[in-house]
């Protein structure tokens, strides 16, 4: 059984999963990251850094043009309807990062604004062809270790503009921080020259009704209006007060007085090593409590450890960063990342779960955009509540905020009920 695990893990298509999340976290760790502490640490205000989060409204709405990518092949090499794909969006990817740091965040403000759009666009479009790649290379028996892979290596990759990048910004101007930052798309264009097209993504839809509208029309039928909508509402609200709580951490991190390297060397990777252990945690301890009961644990976890930012915001800043102050800005973190990735396995195996098979690119990408949703939109707003209500009132409203989701859990998955709802397909 070792033997056979062994082999599983490190086989050539779990080392493709790897390139996958990577390749997919790498742009949104910059934008939710890295940009922001630019963006702050050149004078621009909170409320204008919380209104960049409406750039990422690509992630909300990748469903849209998710359908095109399945129906079209683009007519370059290297061919293949997920490679093509998979080139020119991580090809664009690198550019496009080049280029933001070749502009002043106080004298080309809306050249930046417009820039990053075009990044979060591109980014939200190459996550639709990888992800639907990495689903249409796995078998059934490796779905389950080969997201576990691909989400574990979408979190390493914000090592690299959450902390890399950060630490260097404190030494070098950024325009050679995000050019260096840009070279890490080089493994996704890599992976599009030298993997083979699976099998199943060379059926390609016949016609652009059968790429857009099928999909749509199965998961209500299957699940029916009332439910459909009401999976829909939790999809949108279940991670929406954790999603708030961390929308401005960086910043947050910044007034409580830390230095960039504090930030970069202890907050990033305290969130990363827990979220990442939480998520291998959360996928053990499913197999004991089930989908359900998971989504109510994991779900609680996730609610009480906002608690601890608005515990640092009443402390107020630090006159003297030392031990202490890094140790509890650690720990605070460090729980609050390992409810993100017990939360996040139990939320991901439910989007799986009401996902059917035969339409797999299309509804993933409209599950995943409603997850991303408050991320996007209710986010945008976080930077005027801090401004008008203070750090600590804002992180309450957030916890309270994280109430509803869990509520609807009454609804999509009771405690009591099987893990094999009528919507699971």
């Amino acid at each position: 059984m070792p033997s056979a695990w062994y082999s599983v893990l490190f086989s050539r298509r779990m080392l493709i999963c790897v390139v996958t999340g990577f390749s997919s976290g790498m742009p949104l760790f910059l934008l939710v990251n890295l940009v922001p502490a630019w963006l702050r640490s050149e004078g621009v205000s909170l409320a204008t850094i919380g209104l960049f989060a409406l750039i990422q409204f690509p992630y909300t709405w990748k469903f849209l043009w998710a359908p095109f990518l399945d129906r079209y092949v683009l007519p370059i090499w290297p061919r293949g309807r997920r490679r093509g794909w998979i080139f020119i969006t991580q090809l664009a990817l690198l550019v496009l990062i080049a280029l933001l740091g070749r502009f002043s965040p106080t004298a080309h403000l809306g050249a930046i604004v417009w820039l990053a759009s075009l990044l979060a666009f591109v980014s939200a479009t190459a996550d639709i062809a990888l992800d639907a790649y990495r689903r249409e290379l796995l078998s059934e028996a490796e779905l389950g270790l080969g997201n576990a892979v691909h989400i574990n290596a979408y979190r390493i990759a914000g090592l690299v503009p959450g902390s890399l990048s950060l630490i260097l910004a404190d030494h070098w101007p950024w325009e050679i921080v995000f050019a260096l930052t840009a070279v890490f798309m080089l493994p996704g264009m890599l992976l599009a020259l030298f993997v083979a097209e699976p099998a199943l993504a060379r059926d390609a839809p016949k016609t652009l009704r059968a790429a857009v509208v099928e999909p749509f029309a199965e998961f209500v039928q299957r699940a029916g209006w009332k439910e459909a909508l009401m999976i829909l509402a939790f999809l949108f609200l279940y991670k929406l007060g954790d999603s708030m709580a961390t929308a401005l951490a960086t910043p947050f991190y910044l007034d409580l007085g830390y230095a960039k390297s504090d930030i970069g060397l202890i907050a990033k990777h305290a969130a990363l090593w827990p979220a990442i252990f939480g998520g291998l945690l959360g996928g053990l301890w499913m197999v004991s409590l089930g989908i359900n009961r998971a989504l109510w644990v994991f779900g609680f976890v996730q609610l009480v450890s906002i608690f601890g930012f608005a515990w640092l915001a009443w402390l107020g800043p630090q006159e003297m960063v030392d031990w202490s102050a890094r140790a509890r800005l650690a720990g605070v973190i460090a729980f609050e990342y390992l409810g993100v990735g017990l939360g996040t396995s139990a939320f991901v195996a439910f989007i799986a779960r009401a996902t059917h098979p035969a339409y797999t690119a299309t509804q993933f990408a409209l599950f995943t955009s409603l997850a991303a949703a408050p991320r996007t939109f209710i986010n945008a707003t976080t930077g005027w509540l801090v401004e008008a209500m203070g750090w600590t009132a804002f992180f309450l409203l957030c916890a309270a905020l994280a109430v509803p989701g869990m509520l609807l859990l009454i609804k999509v998955a009771p405690w009591r009920k099987s893990d094999s709802p009528s919507c699971a397909g």
